[in-house]
């Protein structure tokens, strides 16, 4: 009988009378924009400071040779 009450509730179609303005696509998308900045920004930072680090190593490393 549970199994029976919760096919029929669905697959029989329920409608919502609610209204969906701009500003919930306009919020959508700043979020997706959000993300893929962050996931951006996460990559830049992963790879963008350690090579920073290894380039001021290797110069200093070259300047204290010269000297």
């Amino acid at each position: 009988m549970f199994k029976l009450t919760l096919i029929i509730l669905l697959l029989y179609p329920s409608f919502s009378f609610a209204y969906l303005g701009p500003g919930m696509g306009g919020g959508l998308i700043a979020a997706t924009i959000g993300i893929v900045i962050a996931f951006f920004a996460l990559i830049f930072g992963i790879i963008w400071f350690p090579l920073k680090r290894y380039f001021i190593k290797k110069k200093n490393k070259k300047e204290n040779k010269d000297e």
